[in-house]
């Protein structure tokens, strides 16, 4: 009977125990307008994100995002004057470039950074 006991009392035990939480998601909110990008926060934690471009301007525009010393490039598509694009990511520590890559809008100021640090 005690054999059995042990086991069932550290299984009881174990649910009790708190899991570890997943890290919580991000939001940044990109404001697009002709020529500059509005960031409704400019430090995020390192770890998921849903960035949201926000096309606010007469013109259409994109996103692109890349960390300083990376090669991978994240883009959001096109979004036509008030559309909404969005993508879900995990961002590593870093800063981060932010430009649309449509015509001359990068030249003409559409750009901007995101700073992304250690939990």
């Amino acid at each position: 009977m005690r054999r059995l006991l042990l086991p069932l009392v550290g299984l009881a035990f174990a649910g009790a125990m708190p899991a570890q939480a997943a890290a919580p998601l991000s939001r940044v909110q990109v404001v697009a307008l002709e020529f500059h990008y509005r960031l409704s926060r400019v430090r995020i934690p390192a770890g998921p994100v849903r960035i949201e471009l926000a096309n606010f301007g007469q013109d259409e525009h994109d996103l692109n995002l890349q960390r300083v010393g990376g090669t991978k490039m994240y883009r959001l598509p096109k979004a036509l004057p008030g559309q909404r694009q969005i993508i879900n990511l995990r961002l590593k520590p870093g800063v981060y470039k932010l430009s649309c890559s449509l015509a001359d809008h990068a030249a003409l100021g559409m750009r901007a950074t995101l700073r992304v640090r250690r939990r």
